[in-house]
């Protein structure tokens, strides 16, 4: 198994699909992707994945959070600043952005930034050029952007809460990664990983999950995906003795929560009767058009304005979800 691979433990088929994904998008020339996922289910490692696996990997990975830097300065460091810019530019500064020329930038929580450097970054994405806060000149690079959220961003648009054209250009190429209540014995698989990682870690010998712990993480839902599995593992480690990971071990919330029957079905069912976050997002989509199209009475350019967006990316969403009538 080779490196990049082991990034993502496991062997259900959204899985070994999602690996395919990521080495197809990584080695192509696309320099706009989406990323789509839950919080907590490593979309910022599937970014670090794409930068790894592609002829970019020599170069610069820049990881933004762009809801953790004030908008008031989230600009300058994406763009740099000329000397004297605003008070406080004592010196020219370099961006983020001309930091990572010829590399890739995560701009992640994309959802959060702010409606006018959204504008900016649209600018970026369709010229490859920028201008440093109190420049004259532009300045071009070669990026590949890379942006996350754990939210349905046509939605967002819809509300004005995000720009139609800067969803369009973000989402050449959307990759989805599915929730872990989704991926069957793959928990088991990440047990396993994240046992023998603390083990080396803590200088200890845990062999595995007792029996009927391994029954309910198949059944506890994980709302905080391989985070909280992760975080959960740890927190073992830290505060018990035992050499074996026991029901006992497990905070009260997880046994409520699967012995209270909340999550009694089997763990294979749960595929059937829940929906992962792409099919969750698709739904959703779907379900804004139709009724857009209901109230208008299948006309297109008044479904279009109910919607906030263009004829035109109305018709391109009904295609991408297949529906009739595009």
């Amino acid at each position: 198994m080779t490196g990049y691979q082991n990034d993502l433990i496991g062997d259900h088929p959204s899985i070994l699909a999602l690996r395919a994904l990521i080495e197809r998008v990584a080695r192509s020339p696309a320099q706009n992707v989406l990323i789509y996922g839950p919080t907590g289910t490593g979309k910022g490692m599937v970014a670090r994945m794409l930068h790894r696996l592609s002829s970019r990997a020599s170069k610069q990975f820049v990881d933004i959070n762009c809801a953790a830097i004030p908008s008031s300065l989230l600009e300058s460091e994406l763009f740099g600043h000329e000397k004297g810019a605003f008070t406080g530019a004592i010196d020219r500064k370099v961006g983020l952005v001309e930091a990572a020329n010829h590399g890739t930038i995560f701009l992640d929580e994309i959802r959060e930034m702010e409606p006018m450097l959204q504008t900016k970054l649209l600018s970026l994405l369709d010229t490859h050029e920028f201008r440093r806060v109190g420049a004259v000149r532009t300045t071009a690079v070669d990026v590949r952007f890379i942006a996350a959220t754990n939210k349905v961003l046509l939605s967002e648009v819809v509300a004005g809460n995000f720009r139609e054209d800067l969803y369009y250009r973000l989402q050449v190429v959307a990759i989805n990664i599915p929730a872990l209540a989704e991926r069957g014995d793959d928990v088991l698989k990440l047990s396993d990983y994240f046992i023998a990682k603390y083990n080396g870690r803590y200088g200890r010998t845990i062999k595995g999950l007792a029996a009927e712990t391994a029954e309910i993480f198949l059944q506890y839902r994980w709302p905080g995906n391989v985070r909280e599995l992760e975080n959960l593992i740890e927190r073992i480690f830290i505060l018990e003795d035992d050499d074996v990971i026991a029901p006992h071990h497990l905070p009260d919330r997880i046994l409520r929560t699967v012995r209270g029957g909340a999550c009694a079905e089997h763990p294979t069912a749960r595929i059937d009767l829940a929906m992962g976050f792409r099919a969750a997002t698709e739904a959703y989509q779907r379900q804004l058009v139709e009724q857009a199209l209901a109230a208008s009475r299948n006309n297109l350019k008044e479904a279009a304005g109910l919607l906030k967006i263009s004829r035109h990316a109305l018709r391109h969403q009904m295609i991408k979800l297949g529906m009739t009538g595009a």
